[in-house]
């Protein structure tokens, strides 16, 4: 099952576990609380130890590949991208902490300002599904091989219509390309 189904279906089970949770109960809403707060601190936990893995590692392996082209960008191929695992790693583990702290965001202000309760729930069993669904983890912390889907540069999840998004392009003739188009390179 893809990752945005498995999303949706989560939700909908989610609310309607949480329309069963006497949120009014204000020991209630409090363990709610807490368990928000628990599950986004692991998270962040997480990604942090899995940043201080890579640095551990300290992995110098060259990695180059074509950036797809934005969705807006008129027949133009992306930029050639080299870097290294290490860096590779650390910038995919900086984007799902960003992607933490925009949920934490969101739930402050609905559970605080809209005064919102059912989110707290439901983002609590997102937030674990997302950490276990995240591919620096499955590599770094479940210790799979770097191979198939796990391959960097990590491939976009297909959306839930089939869309996929853009690719990267690891080919040699698509990175050939691409340093055609950046030009000759001068030594120094």
């Amino acid at each position: 099952m893809n990752s945005a189904v498995q999303n949706l279906v989560i939700s909908l089970v989610g609310m309607q576990v949480a329309r069963k949770i006497p949120f009014d109960d204000p020991q209630v809403l409090n363990y709610v609380r807490v368990g928000y707060v628990t599950v986004q601190l692991l998270v962040l936990s997480t990604y942090y130890y899995i940043s201080m893995k890579v640095k551990q590692r300290n992995d110098q392996t060259v990695l180059k590949y074509v950036e797809p082209a934005g969705p807006m960008s008129q027949g133009d191929s992306g930029a050639l991208v080299t870097t290294t695992v290490k860096d590779y790693d650390l910038g995919e583990v900086s984007k799902l902490v960003r992607g933490v702290y925009m949920g934490l965001a969101m739930m402050v202000f609905l559970h605080l300002y809209m005064n919102y309760t059912q989110p707290l729930f439901i983002q609590a069993l997102m937030g674990l599904k997302n950490l276990f669904d995240a591919k620096p983890v499955a590599i770094h912390i479940f210790g799979k091989p770097a191979e198939g889907d796990l391959k960097r540069p990590f491939k976009a999840g297909a959306s839930m219509f089939g869309g996929a998004g853009g690719e990267p392009a690891t080919d040699k003739a698509a990175i050939d390309e691409a340093e055609k188009k950046v030009g000759p390179k001068k030594d120094e």
